[in-house]
């Protein structure tokens, strides 16, 4: 019966701290704010940050390229998807 009880325990925390740590992801990926565009932005152009113009679906980044380039980035607020203009 102790051995059933000391089971049963293990399976319920072992399911609670699954259900915490899935809870943690989705909120850390639940949306994309303009410093993390900036920072998504950056990672995949390096460069200075011109200007960010925020829509309803996602980010405009424009970055200035050390070679002169000015590249636009749209990063989707819901997925941090990065697309090149």
């Amino acid at each position: 019966m102790r051995v059933l009880l000391s089971l049963g325990f293990i399976a319920c925390v072992s399911l609670a701290n699954f259900a915490q740590a899935a809870t943690a992801t989705q909120a850390s990926h639940a949306q994309v704010d303009k410093k993390k565009a900036v920072i998504l932005a950056k990672k995949t152009i390096g460069g200075k940050t011109l200007k960010i113009t925020e829509k309803t679906d996602f980010y405009t980044v424009r970055i200035l390229k050390s070679d002169g380039h000015v590249v636009d980035l749209h990063i989707n607020k819901k997925t941090g998807e990065v697309k090149k203009d």
